[in-house]
């Protein structure tokens, strides 16, 4: 979903083009999902005349302040995004618009014309948003009930390490809290997670003084960087596992990502690779460990740095990380080396004999966030209804929260199937035993 960056990056294109002007037409979607709690012939007549004087965000959330109450306020969810007609606004990864779509589109829940012809939209798909007009935004649920934002409000490294001694949930969990830390989502706590060197499933307070002002460091350091860029992924370091993240599948490369770094290669960036090339005399072992060329023909898996990636299933959400360099420490790290490893067996397909299994231990942890989603089905019974995929794979987020525990699913119907197969097999057996019981003996 948006995280702070992207909502950050939309407040400010409406700061820099849409404010000390007058609505002087206004469409509100008649969607009774998104547009919470006001019809929408009253959220337009509330809108008309008005005049937007600034735009305001706290976590991923914004809303617009205009001459008078009440104000617009948006809920991003997953895949909310605004649009200025003519002004490049950076919308998430898996927006569900193109540039290229009608406008309005027709997935628009918000549309503004100002009295300059600057349009406006606030667009979502997927429907997980939620667009209200509200007399003070900033003292009613949701934004309320947030807690520091994490780059307006940031904890000193002090109040961070204290707060983390609290408490006893996984960090990954932890950071998509949002009364904990706001506007942090799930991209930017696997990203400052790795390059801390952090598992996702660390008990907060159990990790040490250094660990914590070391992931204090990266999360401000991250949500800077983001924010100077407008969010702008093409412009993220080339090392950061955003790039590497969306596929979600260990053992299989993303096909995006020679892509990606082609596109995000300037003119400078193509100089200093062949002047470096040329230095070390094309000698690709002296290249530095963090090129692609290492990687790319690595084919049996997602790789960051030369190092696999593998997906979790953290405080509810697909995580990547990299096992190599986040590892478990204290007590959970003796768990697991006092249990033996899995062994991996090979793939069909000939996948990597080589790939690591969760250890125990960490299934332990894992199965723990699944089973607080509900218990499993037991027994014979009817099939549990399939999940209904939407027709945005997103980061698969709303899978993230829907079906992070499809192969938990798969594993429960496959066990139901086993038990139906073999009662009806039974039943077969006990119908023609009584068949042949019955049948009269033939005439010599």
């Amino acid at each position: 979903m948006p995280e702070l960056p992207e909502v950050e990056a939309a407040r400010r294109a409406v700061e820099e083009h849409c404010l000390g002007k007058k609505i002087k037409k206004a469409i509100i979607a008649n969607d009774t999902k998104v547009i919470d709690s006001v019809s929408a012939s009253d959220f337009e007549a509330a809108l008309l005349g008005k005049t937007l004087i600034s735009a305001h965000r706290k976590g991923k959330n914004l809303w617009l302040r205009l001459d008078s109450p009440p104000f617009p306020s948006f809920q991003f969810g997953m895949s909310g995004a605004i649009y200025i007609k003519g002004v490049a606004v950076t919308k998430y990864k898996r927006s569900a618009v193109n540039d290229t779509d009608e406008w309005p589109s027709k997935y628009s829940k918000f549309f503004i014309e100002l009295d300059d012809g600057l349009e406006l939209s606030f667009t979502d798909k997927r429907r997980f948003a939620k667009v209200r007009l509200l007399k003070d935004p900033a003292a009613v649920p949701p934004i309320s009930e947030l807690g520091p934002d994490a780059l307006l409000e940031p904890m000193t490294v002090d109040e961070f390490t204290e707060s983390l001694s609290k408490k006893k949930i996984a960090i990954k969990a932890l950071l998509l809290d949002q009364s904990y830390i706001a506007g942090i989502g799930n991209w930017i706590a696997d990203e400052v997670l790795y390059q801390a060197r952090i598992h996702p499933l660390q008990s907060s307070a159990s990790m040490s003084k250094e660990n914590s002002a070391t992931l204090h460091k990266c999360i401000k350091e991250v949500i800077q960087y983001a924010v100077r860029v407008d969010a702008d992924s093409s412009r993220f370091p080339l090392e950061w596992i955003f790039h590497f993240r969306w596929d979600k599948k260990p053992g299989k490369v993303n096909g995006k990502i020679l892509l990606l770094y082609v596109i995000i290669l300037t003119e400078e960036l193509i100089l200093q690779v062949i002047e470096k090339a040329i230095e070390v005399g094309a000698d690709s072992s002296q290249f530095p460990k963090n090129w692609i060329f290492h990687s790319r023909e690595k084919k049996s898996g997602a790789f960051v740095d030369g190092k696999k990636i593998d997906f979790i299933n953290a405080g509810g959400r697909t995580t990547a990380y990299v096992p190599e360099l986040q590892k478990l420490s204290g007590n959970q790290a003796a768990k697991v080396a006092a249990e033996p490893r899995k062994k991996t067996s090979k793939r069909k397909s000939g996948g990597n004999d080589d790939t690591d299994e969760l250890s125990n231990e960490e299934e332990k942890i894992v199965e723990t966030d699944q089973l607080k989603k509900g218990p499993k089905p037991r027994g014979r019974g009817k099939k549990p209804p399939m999940i209904r995929k939407s027709d945005d794979s997103d980061d698969n987020d709303a899978g993230d929260d829907n079906s992070d525990d499809d192969e938990v699913q798969k594993k429960t119907m496959k066990k139901i199937t086993t038990k139906q197969a073999k009662a009806e097999k039974a039943s077969k057996k006990k119908v023609q035993s009584s068949q042949n019981r019955k049948k009269p003996n033939k005439a010599k």
